[in-house]
């Protein structure tokens, strides 16, 4: 093996290696992205009851 083919044999790998790091990065991100959202739903729900327990002890 030349040294030009294990240079290439290198960058193949280093390669693989950035794409894969990529997309775990990128999954991590969607994770996240999704426990905010979640979050966010669930004080706006919070929030509604509040509301409407309000409401409710407002109206009688």
């Amino acid at each position: 093996m030349g040294i030009a083919d294990q240079f290439k044999d290198k960058a193949q790998e280093l390669s693989e290696q950035a794409k894969s790091a990529v997309s775990g990065k990128k999954d991590e991100a969607s994770e996240r992205a999704s426990q905010a959202q979640d979050a966010a739903q669930e004080n706006a729900q919070d929030a509604q009851d509040q509301a409407d327990q309000a409401r409710d002890k407002f109206d009688s």
